[in-house]
């Protein structure tokens, strides 16, 4: 099994609505962002899949979507713009963006040593 990984950042404010404790307060992240792809076999070029293909659809969806937003203004999160629902937009997002890269994990890291991921 080959696997590749790509990563950005991004900027986001939020709230977790249905929480009791100091994230339901408004605030910040510097978010990063790591999507895995995974597969058995290797394509032209002896890849896996085009770094740069990953990286332009991951660009592009952080900077349309993501990117120095209030989060909870996107009804994709319903008030609940967690790691892990991030995560998980941020997966089927990239599967649509680049069907033929097979996605297989996507970590969103809200500190350094705080991680959410989603592999379905």
């Amino acid at each position: 099994m080959y696997s590749v990984r790509i990563e950005a950042d991004f900027a986001a404010a939020h709230r977790i609505v249905h929480y009791n404790g100091k994230c339901e307060r408004p605030h910040g992240h510097n978010y990063r962002v790591r999507v895995w792809a995974s597969g058995e076999a290797l394509g032209e070029g002896g890849m896996l899949v085009d770094f740069s293909l990953l990286k332009g659809a991951l660009k592009s969806l952080i900077d349309e979507n993501l990117d120095h937003r209030d989060l909870n203004e996107m009804s994709v999160f319903a008030d609940d713009p967690s790691a892990e629902r991030i995560a998980e937009y941020i997966y089927h997002s990239m599967c649509e963006k680049v069907p033929q890269a097979a996605i297989s994990a996507v970590d969103v890291y809200e500190t350094p040593t705080s991680m959410a991921r989603f592999a379905p």
